[in-house]
């Protein structure tokens, strides 16, 4: 086979799976806006949908990592083309994550829709849901431009993002403190805010890949973050 054939399997192999990056990437954006949407909206069915979907994202994650794996074995990148099959690996678990972050907001979700709702809490979580929505797709549209300057727009909106989180808390806090009857709705509210700022957290790293990927060299600078006002700790999957 000669050189040039070899390049043009590796091109394709590397557009699809770039194009299975980029389908992963739709659908976390959808279950993310639906488990706001389901929050706000008391919508049990869309809770569920959200929760169920999450086994096709993590289907989705399983097969990219398996054709890069094989592209890896079978093509032999080298130097920028392996640090490519690299960068979309790393972006398919960051993907992952923030789909299980969705999923946790759906099984809070239809817990919430059982109690009284807290005025406000799903309009503003959904608010935020929308900001890191954007930023992981245009955390995306960075990796397939490899555009650094879009990446770079992405890690400085994660301070948005953490100031929302913080005014959340403050916001439940007060609430606990006006009735206690709401500390409980509160804290499950919480932990909606910190997994949606986690997503946050990986859309910037998905950001910080791409600026990896195009200079050679992850930021020296510690990315923009607002001052926490509380350590509580968020549970995971």
């Amino acid at each position: 086979m000669s050189h040039e054939h070899i390049l043009s399997a590796f091109d394709r192999d590397l557009e699809g799976v770039q194009a299975l990056l980029m389908k992963m990437g739709g659908m976390v954006e959808t279950s993310i806006t639906e488990a706001a949407q389901a929050l706000q909206e008391r919508d049990d069915d869309l809770a569920e949908k959200v929760r169920a979907g999450d086994r096709a994202i993590d289907e989705l994650e399983v097969r990219i990592n398996e054709d890069c794996a094989r592209l890896i074995a079978l093509r032999a990148p080298a130097a920028r083309d392996l640090r490519i099959v690299l960068s979309v690996m790393k972006i398919a678990a960051s993907l992952e994550r923030s789909g299980d972050f969705a999923k946790n907001m759906a099984k809070r979700a239809r817990v919430l829709g059982q109690m009284s709702a807290v005025p406000g809490a799903g309009g503003s979580l959904r608010r935020m849901s929308k900001t890191v929505t954007e930023m992981l797709s245009h955390a995306l549209d960075a990796f397939i431009q490899r555009d650094a300057d879009l990446a770079e727009d992405v890690r400085n909106r994660d301070r948005e993002v953490d100031q929302m989180y913080n005014a959340l808390f403050r916001e439940f806090l007060t609430h606990m403190m006006e009735d206690p009857r709401n500390i409980t709705a509160c804290m499950h509210l919480h932990f909606i805010a910190k997994n949606i700022e986690r997503m946050g957290d990986h859309a910037t790293a998905i950001a910080e890949q791409v600026i990896y990927l195009v200079t050679g060299e992850l930021p020296e600078e510690s990315r923009p973050k607002a001052e926490s006002v509380t350590t509580i700790g968020v549970e995971g999957s």
